[in-house]
């Protein structure tokens, strides 16, 4: 077993049990059984459970574009459509566990920022990769969206929509909450892009 090979397992079992079970519930007795090494292997990459989480938000950046964003970007070459597959693919989560299980970038926004300042820091550049994800379609979209939109703006509503409607939808365990939210997105985007095709001369819009 190489030294990387722990590693990556220690982040694996560690991302995976804070994401269920939260970081203050998870001991770290837990995260050496289920990861199958001993203390001694934990604490040479990671001196502290926080140290861990520390590798955990990192892994976390690492793997927002292979594994959240390309997946949905490659389902159409639409860039107003690629924002609502990036929350598709969060819908699909809520799918797969039930509603019991929300966002775990928000879940340990909810339970640490106010006691653990550097991973507050942390996550909050994720949230700004998130919402860089996002612009970068409704920049993509140009003249699509009226001049007076607000893309840095509508960027991070689209993100409290994901974030709220999953909380919502752990908290009543159904997926009509996270729905509602996402529907209502949707109107105020097809508004958007409707003033937009008013805007633009006819042969560009092919009207």
């Amino acid at each position: 077993m190489t030294d990387k090979s722990t590693r990556d397992r220690l982040l694996d079992v560690a991302m995976r049990l804070f994401h269920e079970q939260g970081y203050a519930a998870t001991g770290v007795s837990t995260i050496l059984r289920e990861a199958g090494v001993n203390s001694g292997s934990l604490y040479y990459f990671f001196p502290s459970k926080e140290a861990l989480l520390d590798g955990v938000l990192d892994r976390y950046m690492e793997l927002l574009w292979p594994e959240v964003i390309d997946p949905a970007f490659a389902q159409t070459s639409d860039t107003i459509e690629r924002v609502f597959a990036v929350l598709t693919g969060y819908r699909q989560m809520l799918v797969i566990t039930n509603c019991t299980m929300g966002c775990p970038i928000g879940n340990l926004a909810l339970e640490l920022s106010d006691t653990y300042p550097a991973v507050r820091e942390k996550i909050k550049g994720l949230f700004e990769a998130w919402c860089a994800a996002i612009r970068k379609c409704l920049d993509e979209a140009g003249d699509r969206l009226p001049t007076y939109v607000d893309r840095a703006g509508l960027s991070r509503f689209v993100l409290t929509v994901m974030e709220g409607g999953l909380m919502q939808a752990r908290t009543h365990r159904t997926l009509e909450p996270y729905d509602a939210s996402v529907a209502h997105l949707r109107g105020y985007v097809d508004q958007l892009l409707a003033e937009g095709r008013t805007k633009r001369p006819a042969a560009e819009t092919g009207e």
